[in-house]
């Protein structure tokens, strides 16, 4: 049967990623949400920590939206560090 989990159990990838550029950034997981969110991504606070905690599925659209506000590429944030 598949599994659409990591190695590691989480349901993301890119969550690592994004929480290591949002800390460089210094901003909060809500300032986060409000960039996505002036962009056009309907995403709270508290998806984000979902994210960032790997406990969130990211549709490819979602990734999009990410990479425009963190100035990162598609390769970095799907980038597995495990």
């Amino acid at each position: 049967m598949f599994i659409n989990k990591t190695s590691n159990g989480l349901n993301n990838i890119c969550g690592a990623a994004i929480t290591r550029k949002r800390k460089e950034m210094k901003i909060s997981q809500r300032e986060l949400a409000d960039r996505l969110q002036l962009i056009g991504m309907d995403v709270d606070k508290n998806a984000i920590q979902r994210i960032e905690a790997g406990k969130r599925f990211v549709t490819d659209i979602e990734l999009v939206y990410f990479a425009n506000v963190l100035s990162l590429t598609f390769q970095d944030l799907l980038a597995d560090d495990n």
